[in-house]
């Protein structure tokens, strides 16, 4: 018996870190972060289940501050890299060199590319040949880089933040589904409304504000990642994720509108984006244990990119994210 409270004790404490050190994070990115709080929490779930983010919105709304930012705050080296069209693989991943050692000898020597850091932001990755994306992808699946038959393991935590801009399309490679759906979550920049639009001005044309300070460093969000994945889902959330995902499959689908207007649902990866967001949303929370609301909650950006309109969802208009929404709110919790 007392070992089961001490177990328990040990998991409170735990629990109870993970909601003390969230709140500190968020505070200390309120310090140049203005607005975006919906995209921030989102990719702070992305960060802490050991996923990846893709992201939409227009240009001079703060995605790169943001990023850079998150990586100050944990203490993790932070790359970005600018997507171009003649963007090679070796730009990202590094290349071999010749050099002459110091007996007179040559040799081949792997230099390192901007992919070897903790947080990496991928700039307009749709602005690159598919040869390039694959490059990135690959290291994001695989954590390491091949180069003359040589693995080169990336540093962990290892995390990719890809945007996309969605005014220009032309010249562009839009990413296959497969590649999108390695991504945890797809998130949207929103607009500043007026009041946080007042705020940017007043922060970025008067006096420097006080800087970000580290609050986490590598080892603990490291811990955090081994915590989540030992919170315990009950049974009926998960057969609720199971549906839900079964739910966006036009085959399957009990709602009309998905069988109509969808070409291609969920794949398992949005089971596991669900159920892990769900259990950081839990641990955010102070609970030990993920709700049907914390699933709800998750549910839009883990699957707005899984789920694939065809020619006559796109040309009424139909968005994954409504879809999804009615799905929510159609899809009994117990079955």
């Amino acid at each position: 018996m007392k070992e089961d409270v001490d177990v328990y004790e040990s998991d409170r404490q735990a629990v109870e870190k993970v909601h003390e050190s969230r709140g500190r994070i968020e505070r200390e990115l309120a310090k140049v972060i203005v607005g975006q709080k919906e995209a921030t929490h989102q990719l702070l779930i992305s960060l802490f289940a050991g996923g990846h983010c893709l992201i939409t919105g227009a240009p001079g709304l703060a995605k790169t501050l943001l990023v850079r930012t998150i990586a100050q705050v944990f203490h993790l080296r932070f790359q970005r890299i600018q997507f171009t069209p003649d963007l090679m693989p070796a730009d990202i991943t590094g290349t071999e060199i010749l050099e002459e050692t110091g007996d007179g000898r040559r040799r081949m020597q792997f230099v390192k590319g901007p992919i070897f850091a903790n947080v990496i932001l991928a700039d307009e990755i749709n602005r690159t040949p598919p040869k390039t994306q694959a490059a990135l992808l690959e290291a994001m699946q695989e954590h390491q880089v091949t180069a003359a038959g040589v693995r080169y393991p990336l540093e962990e935590p290892f995390f990719v933040l890809a945007t996309q801009n969605p005014i220009e399309m032309e010249g562009t490679y839009p990413l296959p589904e497969a590649q999108l759906d390695r991504f945890l979550f797809k998130l949207r920049a929103l607009p500043p409304s007026s009041a946080e639009l007042h705020q940017i001005l007043d922060r970025t044309t008067g006096a420097p504000e006080e800087a970000t300070r580290a609050v986490l460093g590598k080892d603990r969000l490291l811990e955090m990642r081994a915590l989540v994945r030992q919170v315990p889902v009950a049974r009926p959330i998960q057969d609720f994720v199971v549906r839900l995902v079964e739910a966006t499959d036009p085959a399957r689908s009990p709602i009309s509108e998905v069988a109509r207007f969808v070409r291609y649902g969920s794949s398992p990866r949005g089971a596991q984006a669900l159920i892990l967001g769900a259990k950081i949303e839990a641990l955010r929370a102070g609970r030990f244990a993920p709700s049907f609301a914390d699933v709800r909650r998750v549910a839009i950006p883990a699957l707005r990119h899984r789920v694939l309109l065809n020619f006559d969802g796109e040309a009424e208009g139909i968005t994954a994210d409504a879809l999804i929404e009615k799905l929510l709110s159609a899809l009994p919790e117990m079955p």
